[in-house]
């Protein structure tokens, strides 16, 4: 993992909103939703000063070191573990600015780092037994342009939609996207820088 501030090759422009016309989903993207100077602090905090680590996911009955690393904020609750991280207050920044774009409080955060081209998620939606009907998902993109992707479950005959998620940029996921749609953000061979990836949730616990 490269742990170094080079953040002057990253995309910056002016910051742009677009509705996205699709059946079954309500998806809004926020390009440059935070300027090129917030941008880049978050992203140099977040990926040398976040505790990031290697996850196991099984595939098919065989288990393997997932190709990203990650972390995981919760809001604290009754008789969680008293060594729980904290957030740290870069991390509460930008939670408190999504969450005033969209008025919506989440409890949770879980972070991506896509160290280099190699590291990728494959095609998925969200689990609903821990994140509910129709929840609603705020990404925020920060470091290295990846192209996200998402396909209908159902409808064939929609193309795939890729959506280049640039440096500071926010993608509102809500309504039925996480039932009739998967997304996924692929491998790449070309040489490129890591890429953090900020997912905020409603994550539903009986004891929040």
């Amino acid at each position: 993992m490269n742990l170094f501030d080079d953040t002057d090759i990253f995309s910056s422009g002016p910051r742009r909103t677009k509705v996205f016309d699709l059946p079954d989903t309500d998806l809004i993207l926020h390009e440059h939703f935070f300027s090129k100077e917030e941008a880049d602090r978050y992203y140099t905090f977040l990926l040398q000063q976040t505790p990031w680590k290697e996850f196991d996911w099984t595939v098919y009955g065989t288990t393997h070191v997932a190709p990203r690393m990650i972390a995981w904020y919760e809001n604290r609750q009754a008789g969680a573990d008293p060594n729980q991280a904290d957030y740290p207050a870069e991390l509460l920044e930008i939670k408190a600015k999504v969450e005033a774009e969209c008025n919506i409080e989440f409890n949770s955060v879980l972070l991506n780092l896509y160290r280099n081209g190699n590291d990728c998620v494959g095609w998925h939606s969200d689990r609903k037994d821990t994140f509910g009907e129709n929840q609603i998902i705020a990404s925020v993109s920060l470091g290295e342009t990846r192209p996200f992707r998402l396909r209908h479950k159902i409808r064939k005959d929609i193309p795939v939609v890729e959506i280049p998620l640039y440096h500071g940029s926010f993608l509102l996921m809500a309504g039925t996207t996480q039932s009739y749609w998967e997304h996924q953000v692929p491998r790449t061979a070309k040489d490129i820088l890591p890429r953090i990836d900020l997912t905020f949730r409603q994550i539903k616990r009986s004891t929040l």
